[in-house]
């Protein structure tokens, strides 16, 4: 079933067609830079939509960009930026409910105004694309088989 269908219970963050723009980059290390989520083409004042059912745990402005972020009950946390955010923490929010609109993105994230989506499990971000199918999975880091030789 496509991103709007609730097979799943996940739905698209934008009520428009899946449009990425950016995908999940993820760097081999959780201090290192890499891109942590998907980007969305996304206009600015377009609504945002929550992705599952949750409580919101941040509505704010971190780093100059809105962001807000939905702890879902199956331990997964959405995260949306940059956002002007409809909701506040402690909201409970229903899969499709409007989170809050596109800003203009003043730190220039993307080269077209989009929506930054990430999806993590605690501390591992993950490809919110994952959610639809449509991920990359990604083990990292790769350890060597044990009882293997290594190459010198």
């Amino acid at each position: 079933m496509g991103p709007h269908g609730k097979a799943s219970g996940w739905r698209w963050p934008l009520a428009g067609p899946a449009r990425p723009t950016r995908r999940f980059d993820p760097p081999p290390q959780r201090w290192l830079a890499g891109h942590r989520g998907v980007d969305l083409a996304a206009r600015p004042g377009e609504k945002v939509l929550a992705a599952g059912p949750g409580l919101v745990g941040l509505a704010e402005r971190v780093a100059g960009r809105g962001v807000v972020t939905i702890s879902h009950p199956d331990g997964l946390r959405t995260t949306y930026l940059p956002v002007r955010a409809l909701v506040r923490p402690g909201d409970v929010v229903s899969a499709g409910q409007v989170i809050g609109v596109v800003q203009e993105d003043a730190a220039g994230h993307c080269t077209a105004s989009c929506l930054h989506w990430g999806l993590l499990r605690g501390r591992l971000y993950l490809d919110p694309l994952l959610l639809f199918g449509w991920g990359q999975v990604r083990l990292l880091p790769r350890w060597p088989v044990s009882g293997a030789r290594q190459a010198s």
